[in-house]
């Protein structure tokens, strides 16, 4: 059985889908201007502060990896007590922490600032909100989680040019406080009020496996390996798509062009996700996309006419966005949904710090092996190992809860 019906009342839905409207403003908010903020606003921190890009860049890379590890107990937390004050709580770390980054006097406070940032992250960003649109909805959560990674990826479309329409006015600092302002009235009183709906209580039909056995088991530790290859792959290929195609004479502009349609190709794979999950089971639909990841990434290394690459780069995207919904259902699907939050905060960790050195890991790649080409290669070698441990990623025992229904 499932924690909860979102069809059993024409209120209750109603009241459903003012969570999954709350969240979806609060994901756009946060993650526009507690990440992708950053990546406008990092050449100017740099040229103001005489520090070097990549001190910079290493400060949000803790950040990063701090939420990777904060994730774990804010995992078992929200198994606990729910989103609601978790949520609002990271809200208010997060404004504090963005003032914290503003008025850093030296490199240290900023590194030290991005650190408590990074534990705001691993309380609003994605591993949170999943866990809420799970247990909310129940067997109806694909639809959900779709509809969420569909609304929150436009988080970049939004406030990428607001940093940068903002910074041209202003500097990094009062651009931040602009921000951090931003994140203060949207998503400290949405969660306090979007998200005090009851925290709906797990059921079971049968016992269910502790979670610290299931997280020592070999098809969860499989998993985490799987996601964790593929994405330091899928994300290296963001990082490193605009240079590969430098070496390969194409202008930045038309690079990064081939680099937002890579963009729109996330939306498509979300599109289409619930179809695939009529079609295939979880296992062989986590093998196919690492496969997909695989495959483009190589690819990317092989092509060199500007259109291949475009198509090749859209391809990547459909499977980069895929992999979103495959790692929020991972576990649900696989386990049940009683201890999702733990679980998935336990896998959510890997996958986190490989997203956050695989910039790193391509760059090195590619100075070591001689090009970008050779490193989109190697890449794909990588993603590939992946494929094949998502193979022994299928539990011993069935999920303790229905499975999610598209």
């Amino acid at each position: 059985m499932t924690a909860t019906d979102s069809s059993a009342t024409p209120g209750a839905a109603h009241r459903l889908r003012w969570v999954l409207l709350t969240l979806c403003v609060t994901e756009i908010t946060s993650w526009g201007v507690l990440y992708y903020a950053f990546t406008v606003l990092s050449p100017q921190i740099t040229a103001d502060t005489g520090w070097s890009a990549p001190a910079v860049t290493a400060a949000f890379s803790a950040g990063l990896v701090t939420a990777a590890l904060v994730g774990i107990p804010v995992g078992r937390w929200l198994d606990r007590i729910g989103p609601r004050w978790i949520m609002t709580g990271g809200s208010v770390l997060g404004v504090a922490s963005v003032a914290a980054v503003v008025a850093a006097p030296n490199y240290g406070c900023f590194v030290a600032a991005w650190i408590v940032a990074g534990v705001a992250m691993s309380a609003v960003f994605y591993a949170p909100a999943f866990a809420a649109l799970t247990r909310f909805f129940g067997a109806d959560a694909v639809r959900a989680l779709t509809v969420l990674t569909l609304v929150a990826g436009f988080a970049s479309t939004v406030f990428a040019p607001l940093t940068a329409a903002l910074s041209a006015q202003m500097s990094w600092r009062h651009t931040y406080l602009v921000l951090a302002a931003v994140l203060a009235v949207i998503t400290i009183p949405a969660h306090v009020v979007g998200l005090r709906r009851p925290w709906p209580p797990i059921t079971t039909e049968h016992h269910v496996e502790a979670p610290t056995r299931t997280a020592r088991s070999g098809p969860f530790l499989a998993l985490i390996a799987a996601f964790a290859l593929a994405g330091l792959a899928s994300y290296a290929v963001i990082a490193n798509l605009v240079p590969l195609m430098g070496q390969r004479g194409i202008g930045t502009g038309a690079a990064a062009v081939a680099l937002g349609l890579g963009g729109a190709g996330q939306v498509l794979g979300r599109l289409g996700y619930q179809r695939l999950v009529r079609r295939a089971g979880v296992v062989p639909r986590t093998v196919l996309i690492m496969a997909g990841v695989a495959t483009t990434t190589a690819l990317l290394g092989v092509f060199t006419a500007y259109a291949a690459l475009v198509a090749v780069a859209i391809g990547a995207g459909v499977t980069r966005g895929i992999m979103t919904l495959l790692q929020a259902t991972a576990v649900t699907e696989r386990w049940g949904a009683t201890h999702y939050g733990q679980l998935s905060g336990i896998l959510n960790a890997p996958v986190m710090i490989a997203t956050a050195v695989g910039p790193f890991v391509g760059a090195a790649l590619a100075s070591l092996l001689g090009g970008y080409a050779a490193m989109f290669l190697a890449l794909g070698a990588i993603a590939a190992a992946g494929a094949l441990l998502a193979t022994a990623t299928r539990p011993r025992t069935p999920a303790s809860t229905a499975p999610l229904r598209s």
